[in-house]
């Protein structure tokens, strides 16, 4: 089977629970693939709509279209909805989402299926039934007849749009909404959650709940609460603050390995500007290439030049622009006066193949403009 953009079932039969063979009863997959070479990320969309209705355009298709815009497979879900269907359904039907991508894949024989990042995207009610699938999944069941079934329902990562968390602390839905932060635990993917300040639907409480309970779990999350914009805007493509976040995500699905997964590898260094010890700076890799991420480290002003950067959080193989920025001279103290009169930028290129160690010798002839990358 060739990947293009066609509707499947997730099922080939009835699905688990139908109550009926109308459309309402059948949780179908849109595949949009990002492109002929094949992708490292993969993202399950779950559109919003308070269990009752999908929201598909702004909150699915076009949000596959940006997805795939970066890179990035997309599959916009169309899970079973209220009245008819409890979520408790619903969460069947996003397990089975994962499920069934990592099975395509699979099935497709693509080389990176097994560093391939499957995620789930999912607004309002559907940002509920993607915290539902993070914190309700199991690894699948290798003695299932069915081949999809053999397969984890664990995404790899978690994104949560103005996303309905705890139905009884919010005081509407209470039933439909199951408390999904009280599942949260140390195994639960790593989230990125968005909301907003001015949302009068779901409060930006529901965001901060799932968040505290990811920080006690010690799982990786980033959460942003703007303080305009209220609620079901999607992208945001219309405001122009709140449509800054599809860039945050992506630099947080850059910076975590999701869109590319291969070995980092360790850095150290010693950094001189004029042939002295660099004071205080930060060090900085930039990658060629846009899917990789980027490394950094803060060299104190008493670190005389030398700085280290884990292979965790490390440069992976390739060419780079090492940014170093020098932000003061001085050691401070009780009585330290300005070092510095702005901050000053200089740039030279290096390649990283393995563990390295970087000399950076900084004379004028590297210098930039002082807020070139600012």
């Amino acid at each position: 089977m060739t990947i293009n953009e066609q509707n499947y079932p997730l099922w080939p039969d009835a699905a688990p629970q139908a109550r009926g063979t109308d459309a309402i009863d059948i949780p179908r997959i849109t595949v949009m693939p990002a492109g002929e070479k094949p992708a490292q990320c993969a993202v399950v969309i779950a559109p919003g709509g308070g269990y009752r209705i999908l929201a598909s355009d702004h909150e699915g298709l076009q949000v596959g279209r940006w997805l795939n815009r970066q890179g990035i497979d997309a599959y916009v879900l169309r899970y079973r909805l209220g009245e008819k269907y409890h979520s408790d359904v619903s969460l069947l039907d996003g397990k089975r989402a994962i499920r069934w991508v990592r099975s395509h894949y699979r099935l497709e024989g693509l080389e990176q299926v097994g560093n391939m990042s499957v995620g789930m995207l999912g607004f309002s009610a559907g940002g509920h039934l993607t915290a539902a699938v993070g914190t309700d999944f199991d690894e699948g069941d290798d003695a299932a007849v069915d081949v999809i079934e053999h397969e984890s329902c664990r995404p790899d990562f978690l994104v949560l749009g103005y996303a309905v968390t705890n139905g009884e602390l919010r005081g509407r839905k209470m039933k439909e909404y199951s408390p999904t932060d009280v599942r949260v635990n140390a195994d639960t993917p790593p989230a990125f959650i968005m909301h907003t300040h001015e949302d009068s639907v779901v409060s930006s409480d529901q965001a901060l709940v799932f968040y505290s309970a990811l920080c006690q779990a010690g799982v990786q999350s980033e959460l942003h609460v703007f303080g305009t914009g209220d609620h079901g805007l999607g992208l945001g493509v219309g405001d122009p603050d709140l449509n800054l976040w599809p860039d945050l995500l992506i630099r947080w699905l850059r910076r975590n390995n999701f869109l590319d997964a291969a070995k980092r590898w360790s850095v150290n260094g010693y950094v001189t500007v004029d042939g002295q010890p660099a004071g205080g700076c930060w060090v900085t890799l930039l990658p060629d290439d846009s899917a990789q991420p980027f490394a950094r480290a803060y060299v104190s002003p008493h670190a005389e030049g030398r700085f280290l950067i884990p292979a965790a959080t490390g440069a992976q193989s390739g060419s780079y622009q090492v940014v170093v920025t020098v932000v003061s001279t001085a050691v401070y103290d009780a009585v330290a006066d300005y070092s510095i009169e702005d901050v000053v930028t200089y740039q030279q290129r290096t390649t990283i193949d393995r563990d390295a160690t970087l000399m950076l010798t900084l004379t004028d002839a590297d210098r930039l403009d002082p807020h070139a990358l600012h």
